[in-house]
């Protein structure tokens, strides 16, 4: 038997299986269903789990009406496809657990353990059905959908007939979508100019602009000269995910075929090794890898390009990386994970557009991060704080979560908080490499686009922007290839180096390149504090034209120390007002996930987490985790311990595929419409 542990109840969110009911009908109505997830072993915070859990800790039923999309006939062909059978099935509360007197096996994903080579699978059908589309769009984010809507733009103005079909893993467009977040709407002015009059969710321009620097007990305000990444006159305070949710709309309008809740699993390709299209992901397999009775292939998309728009680390640009050797001729992409709240708080003390940001305490100078607090006007007295944390950190011991806990606590930030409710939770992880992180971005058959290969704005803490402007190159770059009738392709799959060019062009290029060297100043001796000194005295003055590049350490995953050559950090307990323990955080974001399927964080060898992470590190990813999926427990025999994955509890932010030291870990989608279920985050 495989076991992850032992089931807790967690929310099944109504979207999780509600995306091609919504399909086929103007409206749907949906019930909420408990669903057993699973809780870490007892000890410290987890005991208090227990006593949630001996309170019947379920959502009761509820009743919502979903919007529906508009499915066109070959949408329509695909979803007839595409729809399985699908039974949640509550496993017994008991733990059950991989017997064995060696190394517990923990990975039973195929990625790892072949399906060819399992007695299991012996005759079991492999044959997928396969439809053709011009285009294929991975990943509904603003990129994705940007670039959707474009084509279809060009389509109409010139008169074209393009199918464009986009994938997307969340089980409705912005379910999965995390950010501040305070939008630019440069990009957004340039796709839709009359977009107030479409009644695109821009509903809080920024009137106030703060930023200070915290130390244990005070605040030292910093002026925000004009000129400078932060300022942000003219930009909106958002919920990213209804933004997203209003693109998907428009996008739809225009005849974007749209498919949530159906993960692109696979890239295939052509005998010439250009991109052929993607394959969704397979259902109907139980944990320890064997294939269900309900077991159904997934369905294969063809195109002509393929743009891959997954967002942050996406583990299919991961493959076409290494494939076409992409990254040859940059540097390593670094990140940060930006964890995140939602607060109903008294109306006396909220005041709709004001920005705050600082820097500094708790994390000390060596320590890259910061925060933010949003006072959003939504109707009701709402606000959106975070706080972010550089993935290059080195002290092992480190948690952001519990960081980010002790921040509230701040005598400058508690009193906004006091009295107030807690709505939501989540994290993300975000690409902080810049300019010099930026790879290849064409290859035949395909282009990446958005977060995945990295347009973040570092110090202006922004990329929605530059991720729509990317989209909307790449889709006006496609599109004079697809309609050019003299075009002799040398491959099957289209390339289109056009878009790399033109990206080059574009004030997307200018800004990225003019704040190219801030973040890589934050190694210096004075840490984030030389970053600051860098960044008035060259970027103020220079905008950017200093005529020096300047380098990152390294990856991420390389700059922990040893457990050793550091010091354990203390963090105070949660009071349950102000800061909360992880469990009760991560049932706010709604995450659920198929128990019976094989975990998606897929382990290339089971041995290295206790042999290396643990002897070492002392286990960092029990700490790194916003979610609580990774932790140590005792083996059954009493002697040593052995990594647990909570597979349920993961929010998809990427942080474990990013910050594991020994690059063991190797996200995966897993079944379609599983993960958060985030309500404009």
């Amino acid at each position: 038997m495989l076991g992850v542990g032992v089931p807790r109840p967690f929310p099944r969110h109504v979207a999780g299986q509600a995306s091609w009911a919504g399909l086929k009908s103007s409206f749907c109505a949906l019930s909420w269903k408990p669903e057993l997830g699973v809780l870490p072993s007892e000890g410290g915070e987890k005991k208090e789990a227990r006593k949630v859990l001996s309170k019947g800790f379920f959502f009761g039923r509820n009743t919502m009406l979903l919007p529906a999309c508009r499915v066109s006939r070959p949408a329509c062909r695909c979803l007839y496809v595409l729809k399985s059978t699908r039974k949640h099935c509550l496993l017994p509360f008991s733990t059950v657990r991989w017997a064995s007197t060696t190394v517990p096996r923990i990975t039973t994903h195929y990625s790892i353990h072949p399906r060819d080579k399992d007695q299991r699978w012996e005759g079991v059908s492999m044959e997928r059905f396969a439809e053709e589309a011009d285009v294929v769009i991975v990943g509904a984010g603003p990129a994705g959908l940007a670039a959707a809507i474009r084509l279809k733009q060009l389509a109409q103005e010139h008169g074209k007939e393009i199918r464009v079909c986009l994938v997307e893993k969340a089980s409705q467009i912005g379910a999965h979508t995390l950010s501040g977040a305070c939008l630019e709407p440069r990009a957004l002015e340039e796709l839709f100019p009359d977009w107030k009059e479409r009644g695109a969710p821009l509903h809080t321009p920024v009137t106030e602009d703060k930023f200070g620097i915290l130390t244990e007990k005070s605040r030292i305000p910093v002026p925000i000269l004009p000129g400078l990444p932060m300022v942000n006159h003219g930009n909106y305070i958002v919920r990213l995910g209804h933004f997203v949710s209003w693109l998907g709309e428009q996008a739809e309008a225009l005849g974007v075929e749209i498919y949530p809740g159906y993960a692109a699993a696979e890239v295939l390709f052509n005998e010439d090794g250009s991109v052929k299209g993607i394959a969704t992901n397979d259902v109907g397999i139980h944990k320890d890898g064997a294939p269900k009775a309900t077991f159904e292939r997934g369905l294969e998309l063809h195109a002509k390009v393929t743009l891959f728009g997954e967002g942050c680390h996406g583990h299919l640009a991961k493959q076409l990386y290494n494939k076409y050797n992409l990254r040859e001729n940059c540097q390593p992409q670094t990140y940060g994970i930006g964890l995140k709240e939602l607060w109903l708080i008294d109306e006396n003390k909220w005041k709709a557009g004001k920005v705050e940001h600082t820097v500094g305490w708790p994390l000390d100078r060596r320590t890259y991060g910061g925060s933010f607090l949003y006072h959003l006007n939504e109707g009701e007295p709402l606000v959106a704080l975070g706080f972010v944390v550089g993935l290059d950190y080195q002290n092992p011991y480190l948690s952001p979560f519990k960081e980010f806990q002790r921040w509230k606590h701040h005598p400058s930030v508690q009193p906004t908080l006091e009295g107030g409710k807690r709505i939501a939770y989540g994290a993300r992880a975000l690409n902080e490499g810049g300019f010099q992180s930026i790879p290849k971005l064409t290859f035949p058959g395909g282009v990446l686009i958005g977060c995945s290969p990295g347009f973040m704005n570092v110090p202006k803490i922004k990329g929605t922007h530059t991720a729509m402007k990317s989209g909307m190159l790449a889709s006006e770059a496609i599109f004079n290839q697809l309609t050019n009738e003299n075009l002799q392709s040398k491959t099957i799959g289209l390339y289109v180096p056009e878009y790399e060019e033109n990206l080059k062009k574009s004030w997307v290029w200018k800004e990225l390149y003019s704040v190219r060297n801030i973040r890589p100043s934050c190694h210096s001796v004075l840490g984030l504090y030389g970053g600051m000194i860098y960044t008035g005295l060259f970027y103020w003055i220079l905008r950017g034209k200093e005529p020096w590049t300047l380098k990152h350490p390294g990856t991420d995953a390389k700059q922990l120390k040893p457990a050793k050559d550091c010091t354990p950090i203390e963090y105070p307990k949660p009071d349950g007002k102000i800061s909360f323990d992880l469990l009760s955080s991560v049932a706010l974001s709604g995450t659920n996930h198929e128990h019976d399927q094989p975990p998606h964080l897929t382990l290339k060898d089971d041995r290295v987490p206790v042999n290396h992470n643990l002897a070492i590190y002392d286990g960092p990813e029990q700490r790194f985790c916003p979610a609580g999926v990774y932790e140590y427990v005792p083996v059954e025999s009493g002697e040593g311990l052995r990594l647990q994955i909570n597979a349920q509890n993961c929010v998809h932010c990427k942080t474990c595929d990013i910050k594991d030291p020994s690059q063991n870990i190797n996200w995966v989608v897993p079944e379609g419409g599983g993960g958060p279920a985030y309500n404009g985050m």
